[in-house]
């Protein structure tokens, strides 16, 4: 009996009896799933009395040459040897359709443990993960699956996913061609192969991503139980949008949220491009998870004890010799140094906030966030240590990354010296500055050690062109929902876990951590609020800066609507305090720039900044 014929039976798997439906010499028990292009069925082998699963393709081949081409490239993925990858025992035809035989004894199907509630956020993460591997190593090797379903996917109570039906589906990869052709026909069919593979491998990564949907929301995508006719439906194929609901059975982390819908965006460039970049960000949002504070570090530990947490900023060298033959240096002369390099500026918090540095603090003092203070308690012999200990600019990086890095140091430099402008003069300039250079800890950590990745994230953060001329532009995601996507946690979580790492208590953890862009800004109620607040201004406002010329303006009204009743600044206020950044320091204490007099000490200050 033909497979075109089965019925899409529902009932529970049960020992065959007479009267039962074969195909061929094997009992159909149960069908587990259909697609437009593959089906699967739970089946006995009588012979064995052993419980198969039998994966086939919807459609019969139209001749010999077209069920060899399919068997040629099944057998080749066959031999594709991963632990998430299902063992082919079989690989035949009976009555002119194709199958493959896996073991299935003891394992249900994902989407049967799915249900109507889907699953818990981290079982449907690890499940994906598993079966992401599973694709990067196909799509590595050069094959491709062609029908990611739910319904091929085995699973055991230990929560080991297995994939089923790799390349079973007609169209999973283009056929090789024969002999006979010339070099041009030769030269070009190896080049659409490779753009085939190519654009199989996407089709299979954006269809994991609508089985990781179903796993989290325990509903099918656009009420689609079928992975393929639901991409049919989203761009560019299509105008659908797949986005998960708020309201699901089980809660879902932001952060998985995130990469879920990063899957499925509806821009084409912002979903993942490759299996490998999706298992990166279930990894990491995975182990954050396990480790709950703890799993940022732990991703970052090894490193940060091979290249350290920083290099030295540019011209790093020349400051740390010029640290080490310092005797009787003033303080305040050697802070403004030091000032001038961020790392060397952390490494000295770092060092003096350890559990060690602290005990021989008077007790209950609070965090020490001045670079004055850290030389004061470190002698000159804890400094020198510091600076020689630092890696020489740009330690691992290469041309492009130390580039990309060499910019980041100056707009973080930069926001300071705002934030700095911005004070009232009840705060010390230099901790208004280490402040706002600390809430840029995450992503200079990010930049120094996963370049690539904070690569991806600022290219996920940009808008995209309008698709119709006149139309609106498409816009990028914010840099939280982007880091989520990217490495599985937000750059806010990375810098405080380095900070409690360095031993900096909650209060800093706090203050460094960026006010939301989606929420208003409210009234300082607490110094260490102010502190964060105006970090936070100075950091939005030289990001608005970065912009194409035609949105600067529009940001930085942005940035007043926001903060200007909080701090008591003005548009005119925010632009001399970005001038005064950018050439000259900071006015006195006792001139703030919210008025003339301000102001005018910004123009007319002549000394260079820290």
């Amino acid at each position: 009996m033909g497979l075109s014929n089965a019925t899409d039976t529902k009932s529970p798997a049960a020992k065959p009896q007479a009267g039962l439906r074969r195909f061929g010499r094997f009992v159909l028990i149960e069908l587990l799933g259909r697609s437009d292009r593959t089906m699967a069925w739970r089946v006995e082998d009588p012979r064995a009395r052993q419980e198969l699963v039998l994966v086939a393709p919807r459609v019969q081949p139209a001749h010999v040459g077209e069920y060899q081409a399919w068997e040629q490239s099944v057998r080749r993925a066959a031999r594709l040897q991963h632990p998430n990858l299902a063992v082919a025992i079989e690989i035949g035809h009976h009555d002119g359709w194709p199958f493959v035989i896996y073991e299935g004894a003891g394992l249900s199907t994902l989407s049967a443990q799915m249900g109507q509630k889907g699953l818990v956020a981290r079982d449907a993460a690890a499940a994906t993960l598993q079966l992401g591997e599973a694709l990067a190593y196909a799509h590595e090797a050069g094959a491709s699956h062609g029908d990611v379903q739910a319904f091929l996917v085995l699973q055991a109570e230990s929560g080991a996913a297995q994939l089923l039906g790799l390349e079973v589906a007609f169209g999973a990869v283009a056929a090789h061609g024969s002999g006979g052709q010339d070099h041009a026909a030769a030269v070009q069919e190896t080049v659409d192969r490779l753009r085939n593979q190519r654009d199989a491998a996407q089709r299979d990564v954006l269809a994991l991503g609508l089985v990781l949907y179903r796993a989290l929301s325990g509903q099918s995508a656009l009420d689609e139980n079928d992975t393929g006719r639901v991409i049919a439906r989203m761009p560019p194929l299509g105008r659908d949008l797949v986005r998960l609901p708020w309201s699901t059975p089980r809660p879902i982390p932001d952060a998985l949220r995130a990469i879920a819908n990063r899957a499925t965006d509806r821009q084409e460039r912002q979903r993942y491009r490759s299996a490998r970049t999706l298992v990166h960000a279930l990894e990491g949002w995975l182990r954050a998870d396990a480790q709950s504070e703890g799993g940022p570090m732990a991703l970052l530990l090894d490193r940060l004890h091979a290249v350290g947490v920083l290099p030295a900023s540019p011209g790093g060298a020349e400051r740390a010799a010029r640290v080490a033959l310092m005797e009787r240096e003033r303080t305040l002369e050697l802070a403004e140094i030091i000032l001038q390099d961020i790392a060397l500026s952390f490494e000295l918090l770092r060092a003096v906030n350890t559990a060690q540095v602290r005990g021989a603090q008077v007790a209950g003092a609070g965090p020490i966030l001045t670079v004055r203070r850290a030389i004061a308690m470190l002698g000159m012999d804890g400094v020198r240590r510091a600076a020689l200990a630092l890696r020489p600019w740009p330690g691992p990086l290469d041309e492009r990354s130390a580039a990309d890095m060499r910019e980041l140091v100056h707009r973080t430099q930069r926001a300071a010296r705002v934030a700095q402008s911005l004070r009232s003069a009840a705060f010390d300039p230099e901790v208004v500055a280490l402040v706002t250079m600390l809430q840029n800890l995450g992503p200079l950590v990010i930049q120094y050690h996963y370049p690539d990745d904070a690569q991806q994230i600022r290219r996920l953060m940009q808008p995209a062109a309008a698709a119709e001329a006149g139309g609106q532009e498409e816009p990028g995601m914010s840099e939280q929902a982007a880091s989520f996507a990217v490495l599985g946690i937000d750059v806010d979580t990375v810098g405080g876990a380095v900070a409690r790492h360095w031993g900096l208590d909650e209060s800093v953890a706090h203050m460094i951590r960026r006010l939301p862009t989606g929420t208003g800004v409210h009234m300082p109620e607490t110094d260490d609020d102010m502190l964060r607040t105006i970090a936070s201004c100075a950091n939005e406002a030289v990001e608005a800066t970065m912009q194409p010329a035609a949105r600067v303006q529009p940001a930085m009204q942005k940035v007043v609507a926001r903060y200007g009743r909080a701090l008591e600044i003005s548009l005119a206020d925010l632009q001399d305090a970005l001038l005064a950044a950018r050439t000259v320091a900071p006015p006195d204490d006792e001139h703030r720039p919210g008025g003339p007099a301000g102001r005018a000490a910004t123009a007319s200050a002549a000394s260079p900044a820290p």
